[in-house]
This record gives structure tokens, sequence and C-alpha cells, in this order.
């Protein structure tokens, strides 16, 4: 895949793969192009040259989809989650989850399993006692998982994550790794995720990729060894330590 704006070359020749099931992390620094590569994954940027393929469809062969109708079937297959939360603060969290499935079902006899099935979504988070608070009621990493759980309400195949986790204090963070390892193996997540912490890259993926320069370009590939799922304590093993000073040299911070 490449992305240009006008004359500046944004992505350049940006190849990978990503199994159903796995995760896989996109690490570098800003300006290389991260955030553009989601934003066309999910089609909210119109991709450049290339192909981008989902479970053997193929939904861009670089020729630009203007149908606007054509372009929502094709974010179907993905979700999209920004750093930040985007919860809608008039709704309760039980209607943030359920607000875009109601809103592409126009039969309301099928809402009352949309509520049923997004109060199990709260649920599997650890929030069905919050289910009618509203935002500001929640703590932070509370508002993240509604904001998950939206997510998996629409049911994608692939999870795009732009920095999900950086609004969090370190010590809801780390609560937030631990329950979101617990999910992804518990729901068989598929997730492609950008983050500048490198900790949560090895804690949380099966593959890190280094992007780097600009235009950005995959200077680096990484598979995390044990495979998941990990624990939590896997972060003080001395093998985290030398994915983490391999990485670091890589970006050039060692």
């Amino acid at each position: 895949l490449n992305k240009s704006f006008g004359a500046t070359s944004v992505l350049k020749d940006i190849s990978f793969s990503l199994d159903e099931g796995h995760s896989v992390a996109i690490i570098g620094s800003s300006g290389s192009g991260k955030t553009t590569l989601l934003r066309c994954l999910n089609f909210l940027e119109t991709p450049g040259a290339g192909r981008i393929t989902v479970a053997g469809e193929t939904l861009y062969d670089g020729t630009a989809v203007t149908d606007e109708h054509a372009l929502r079937q094709k974010r179907l297959h993905f979700g999209l989650v920004f750093q930040s939360f985007n919860l809608f603060p008039q709704y309760t969290a039980l209607e943030n989850v359920t607000l875009a499935v109601r809103l592409r079902e126009p039969s309301k006899s099928k809402w009352a399993a949309i509520d049923a099935h997004g109060l199990e979504l709260l649920e599997r988070m650890g929030l069905a006692d919050r289910a009618k608070h509203y935002p500001h009621q929640l703590s932070g990493g509370q508002q993240q998982r509604v904001a998950l759980a939206r997510l998996f309400a629409s049911d994608p195949e692939c999870l795009l994550l732009d920095e999900p986790f950086s609004a969090l204090d370190a010590l809801t963070k780390r609560e937030i790794h631990r329950w979101y390892m617990g999910m992804m193996d518990q729901l068989k997540l598929t997730t492609l995720f950008i983050t500048h912490d490198i900790d949560e890259a090895i804690l949380l993926s099966d593959r890190i990729y280094i992007l780097a320069g600009s235009p950005g370009c995959i200077a680096a590939e990484l598979t995390i060894q044990p495979s998941r799922p990990r624990t939590v304590d896997f972060a003080l093993s001395g093998v985290f330590l030398d994915y983490k000073k391999q990485i670091l040299s890589l970006l050039g911070q060692s």
C-alpha cells in the first residue's frame, strides 16, 4: 500500500499480513504515517496504489472507491477506535454500545435483541452494573471498555486501534492490559493497533512492525515469543527486556 497527499508521499510499500485471532502492533516515530495507515484500511482516507484483502475478499485494488454505500460496506469489515473514547455524553453506557447497530437496523422489533446483546457485551466487560450510567459517571478505564464494547457490537472481522489506552494513567492501563489480554483470547480478536508504548506492544502483540522514515515504510518485523496467552508478569522477564532493547535500538533510542 502507498499513500500520498498531493506531492507529499506519506506511506511507501507497506506490506504485511494479519492472521485471524492474532494481534499486530505498529510502532513508529511521529510523522511516519501510522494513523494514516489505519485510516486507509478503514477507508476514511483514499488509499493510493496497492491492495487490501480481508478473508479472501479484495476490498481495494488501487481503484478509488467513491460510492458512499460501497464505502460503508467495506468499513463493516473493520472496527476503528481512536485514542479518545468518543462516547456520546447524552447516552447511557448501553445506548452508546448499541446506537450504531440500531441505526443500521430499520426494524424496531429487533432492537430488544440488540439491547440484549449489548448487555451481554457489557457483562463481559465487567460493566453490567454500569449499563444505565452516563459517561461522566464512569472512570477512564470504564469509558474505554464501553468504547470497545461498542466496537464489538458491530462484530467487525478486524479491530483497528489507534493508541487506545494512551489516555489512561499507568495503574489503570495495567488493569486494562490484563483485561484486554483476557478478551483477546476469549473472543479470538483480530487486532491491529498503533502505540507509542513499547511495553504495551510487546505485551499485547504476536508481531510488531517498526514504521520509520518519511514516507513511512516498514523497517523491521519482530515475532514475540512466547505466544499468547501471556500473563502480565511477562513484562518483568528477561526475554521482555531483550525485546525492548531491540526495539529501542531499531527506533534509534538506544
